[in-house]
């Protein structure tokens, strides 16, 4: 919170799911992924531009409802905004000025030189919205720019207007308590802390977190000084502190806004009706199987079927492992070694795989074998995952840039009260589909460390990444559709028992659930697009190495005759309990590297005939509720300390064979 030297910054600041990653992406022609439904952004993503011949950090900073913060994705933004002077971009939706202005007079105690970009003007002129905002920028004393970000209107503006970012010189001062209080604290802090006045407004109104960070740099004498003001003032009141100074600000927002806003009748539109009906009680749940149907066929038949056919029996299976085949015998075999005597060539004969030193044949099968990094590896990579985790991204990206996923969470917010959590928590959970890595991470936005650990179990228990998902459901997508509907029930059910019982031992409150619900919208072909072949760098990059790294364990294992012995030892387990086939356990060993190489292998045992239905069920249940990838065990550890993530992989193991061994039963 210390002054120090540091290049000059741009942060982005504003409420949740206002645009400020489109501005972030524009501004220094970064990515960062832009999400039409609250918690995207849960770290900070930080770039570069240059105005004017200076060359500026920026940095897109969490969403915020205040500087008072309540969950740990509000903390980053705060500790931002403490760390170092900077130079302010406020993002906000003109549809929600009442939100965004108490946050503005925030910055304002921050003593921040900033501009107000209002966005999303073309949706608040489709709801009749009129903003006068001369009329704003001359009560803030601060520029104030309109724009509509996704389409790039208005942004030259932020750039030309740079040089006029002021202090926001908006009259407002607290209640004479309030006031007085503020006033003492700021007296008695040492002049070098940033933004002395807003520190002393989270002192005054009683913000732990801050005093924890902040007291042990103070005197003795300061530290006692601020607590006994703090106390006097809280004693005074009924009601918390940080609540009434908040309303108050409330309040001279809407001081500020009379005369601004201008409300006009207009018929209902479309996006309106899809919005209400998406949340419905009951025509919500019809929505959602509708959708669920479309993502099942599209991935499943087109993905599975015809994407994948085409790539594996069409490239890979006539092309690429025949040719990879032929240059690894060429290169390991020594086909047509030359017979000389005298100097002279006399004739030729085949080496060949048998005539070959072991060592050899070791590397030839290494590429090429049974367990081969070519076709093994590299076809369940790109020839049969690839295809489907595609259009499985482009399914889950369409839903994501609608703002159909807020409206899910509002659904289930009732049902996830029994689990001790509220509707928000199942953003974390959408976002699993994607990815469960960045998912965890995700869970800052939850407001209580209870809910957090009780959302990061369910996670790596019940709520397969997209990989696995799409491979999921290519392999549903060849079976009877009952198969897929039960699959489905099983990790329902699993997750809201797991998430009962998580409830009533795991202590701790649960929250209050306030989500802002953005409206229904047209997807956006460059935001899909953008998305889509994000996460497929990513499937490339962070996958695919790993398919090969699992791999090539398969193919030690396999060559020092250890896959014998394993399958031999899990028989117990996978035949006995599962009524799986011994080569199942060659999938599940793999699968501590990634659940859905795991889920590749039974696609692969599937296809070729290996397991019937039946068998397939089970096995995708047990994988799905499998321990998940090491990349999510890392980040659980990060989250949540060692001892916890060890503690939820040793109940996820064995309770998924549990399951899939129940399911066994029931459905012989």
């Amino acid at each position: 919170m210390e002054q120090s030297g540091t290049n000059p910054k741009i942060l982005l600041v504003g409420n949740p799911n206002v645009g400020k990653s489109v501005i972030f992406g524009w501004l220094t022609g970064a990515y960062a992924m832009v999400s039409n439904y609250p918690g995207t952004t849960v770290a900070v993503s930080r770039g570069t531009t240059t105005l004017s011949n200076v060359t500026y950090d920026v940095i897109d900073t969490p969403g915020i409802n205040s500087l008072l913060p309540m969950s740990e994705d509000e903390c980053v933004t705060r500790d931002c905004l403490l760390e170092t002077p900077a130079i302010v971009i406020q993002v906000a939706d003109v549809k929600n000025l009442q939100r965004a202005l108490p946050v503005t007079l925030q910055l304002q105690e921050m003593n921040c030189p900033m501009m107000l970009v209002i966005n999303m003007c073309d949706e608040a002129e489709r709801a009749g919205i009129k903003i006068d905002a001369r009329k704003l920028e001359r009560e803030l004393g601060i520029p104030v720019i309109m724009t509509v970000a996704v389409k790039k209107i208005g942004l030259d503006q932020i750039k030309k207007m740079m040089g006029e970012v002021k202090v926001p010189r908006y009259a407002f001062r607290y209640s004479e308590n309030f006031q007085n209080a503020v006033d003492q604290i700021e007296a008695i802090l040492p002049s070098n802390i940033v933004g002395r006045k807003a520190v002393a407004v989270m002192l005054a109104s009683g913000d732990r977190r801050l005093s924890h960070q902040l007291f042990p740099k103070l005197p003795d004498t300061t530290r006692e000084k601020i607590e006994e003001i703090v106390r006097k003032l809280a004693t005074q009141y009924a009601e918390p502190v940080n609540f009434l100074m908040s309303r108050e600000r409330v309040a001279a927002v809407q001081s500020l806004l009379t005369g601004t806003i201008q409300q006009q009748t207009k018929g209902r539109p479309l996006g309106a009706w899809l919005s209400h009906y998406t949340m419905h009680p009951f025509w919500g749940f019809v929505f959602l199987a509708g959708i669920l149907w479309l993502v099942y066929k599209f991935v499943g038949d087109f993905g599975a079927g015809m994407a994948v056919d085409f790539i594996e029996n069409g490239i890979f299976a006539k092309y690429i492992s025949p040719g990879a085949i032929h240059l690894a015998d060429k290169i390991f075999y020594f086909d047509h070694v030359h017979l000389v005597e005298e100097g002279r060539v006399i004739g030729t004969y085949t080496l060949g795989a048998a005539g070959a030193p072991f060592w050899l044949r070791l590397l030839h099968d290494m590429f090429v074998g049974p367990y081969g990094l070519v076709t093994m590896g590299l076809s369940y990579g790109f020839a049969i995952v690839l295809p489907i985790v595609t259009t499985f991204f482009i399914a889950f990206s369409i839903m994501e840039d609608s703002g159909y996923l807020p409206r899910l969470a509002v659904m289930v917010n009732r049902a996830f009260k029994w689990m001790g959590l509220n509707g928000k928590a199942v953003l974390p959970m959408v976002l699993g589909l994607g990815c469960d890595t960045m998912a965890t991470l995700t869970t800052r936005i939850l407001e209580t460390r209870k809910q957090r650990t009780i959302v990061i179990l369910l996670l790596a228990l019940a709520v397969p990444c997209s990989a696995q998902l799409g491979v999921i459901l290519g392999m549903f997508g060849q079976m009877p559709l009952w198969t897929f509907w039960v699959w489905l029930g099983v990790l329902i059910g699993v997750m809201f028992f797991v998430g009962f019982a998580s409830n009533k031992i795991i202590k701790g409150e649960g929250n209050a659930f306030v989500m802002e619900i953005p409206p229904m919208r047209l997807p956006q072909f460059k935001n899909v697009a953008k998305k889509v072949f994000s996460r497929m760098e990513w499937y490339i990059k962070e996958a695919v190495p790993l398919f090969l790294l699992g791999t090539l364990i398969l193919f030690l294992l396999d060559a020092c005759n250890a896959l014998v012995y394993i399958q031999r030892f899990a028989s117990p387990l996978v035949v006995h309990v599962l009524g799986l086939p011994e080569q199942a356990a060659n999938a599940f060993l793999i699968g501590f590297l990634r659940r859905d190489y795991g889920a590749t292998g039974f696609f692969d045992m599937f296809s070729r005939g290996q397991l019937d239905v039946v068998q397939a069920l089970i096995a995708l249940v047990v994988i799905t509720l499998f321990i998940p990838c090491v990349a999510n065990i890392f980040m659980m550890i990060k989250e949540q300390g060692i001892k916890t993530a060890v503690k939820m992989t040793c109940f996820i193991v064995p309770f998924a064979f549990f399951v899939g061994g129940i399911l066994r039963w029931i459905l012989k």
